[in-house]
């Protein structure tokens, strides 16, 4: 039984999986390097689970009991304590596996390493640990507190106990959890992505403004937010990291990034997180940048 978890991130998605596990129940230690991102993200917790609150989802008891469950840490003598570790990091190979690698020998033999990564290998993840058959991926969507769907992505050498403990604990998140194959950005980006990448090539085109490709989607096809919106909200970093991985996996033109996102994204135009994307933040009413 999984009662004790690490997050390793403290941004956005990290402060997220951090809330609803200790809104589940669990212990839950918080990691980042830098004590600012961590007072930042329990404070955006806090935040997030009143407005739940205000909302009718939550009791005001739920909101303190919860917030003492999570735990700041700055270094990693938490590890020999948990059950489970969900990397929680920026989308960037990299990265991930600086993280990941040398957990092994500070973790109890029996825990569990999650990626929580939206597109990269979860086989080439695991093979830089000491326990590719104790290692998954377990895709939480954004908003975590609020999205019910999570992911979850066996490595090739993913144990059958290991997928088990990790789908009981996504049921007693209250999220639904659906299998997919570890293949590039995996079920919810390979379809989402490509998606937006193409309405990024229709404004690139000159086919349609911003606004009126947004609300085309919006009105058109109902989806509750426009697609360049709906970019900027998830970081056109991001969009353009997981397509990169789409692009090079699969070896397909059709996931080739639209050369405007790059632009943006060279520009340090990244959407909602930095002001500045296809809108523009400054204003009360976000305004289209094209």
């Amino acid at each position: 039984m999984i009662n004790k978890v690490g997050v390793i991130g403290a941004g956005q998605m990290g402060n997220g999986i951090a809330h609803v596990m200790a809104l589940a129940g669990l212990d839950v230690f918080l990691k980042d390097v830098s004590q600012d991102q961590l007072d930042k993200a329990l404070k955006v917790i806090e935040n997030n689970m009143r407005r739940q609150v205000g909302r009718g989802k939550l009791e005001e008891g739920e909101v303190a009991a919860a917030l003492s469950r999570i735990s700041p840490v700055l270094e990693d003598d938490y590890l020999g304590d948990v059950d489970l570790v969900i990397e929680a990091a920026t989308e960037n190979e990299d990265i991930k596996k600086s993280i990941l690698a040398p957990l092994g020998p500070l973790l109890k033999p029996e825990a569990i390493i999650a990626t929580n990564t939206s597109s990269i290998s979860v086989t080439r993840l695991a093979a830089v640990t000491d326990r590719p058959g104790q290692f998954m991926g377990m895709h939480f969507m954004n908003p975590v507190p609020m999205m019910k769907l999570v992911e979850l992505i066996r490595g090739i050498a993913t144990s059958e106990e290991t997928f088990q403990s990790i789908r009981d604990l996504t049921v007693r998140l209250n999220k639904t959890p659906t299998p997919a194959e570890d293949f590039p950005a995996f079920i919810v980006n390979r379809i989402l992505l490509p998606m937006i990448n193409e309405a990024i090539y229709t404004l690139y085109e000159g086919v349609g403004s911003v606004q009126s490709i947004d609300a085309g989607m919006r009105l058109g096809a109902n989806h509750p937010m426009g697609p360049l919106q709906l970019a900027d909200f998830i970081g056109l970093d991001v969009c353009l990291s997981i397509m990169q991985v789409l692009y090079e996996g699969l070896a397909d033109t059709k996931y080739r990034p639209c050369p405007l996102l790059v632009k943006y994204v060279e520009a340090g135009w990244l959407g909602r997180k930095t002001g500045r994307g296809f809108y523009d933040y400054s204003t009360d009413e976000p305004t289209p940048t094209r």
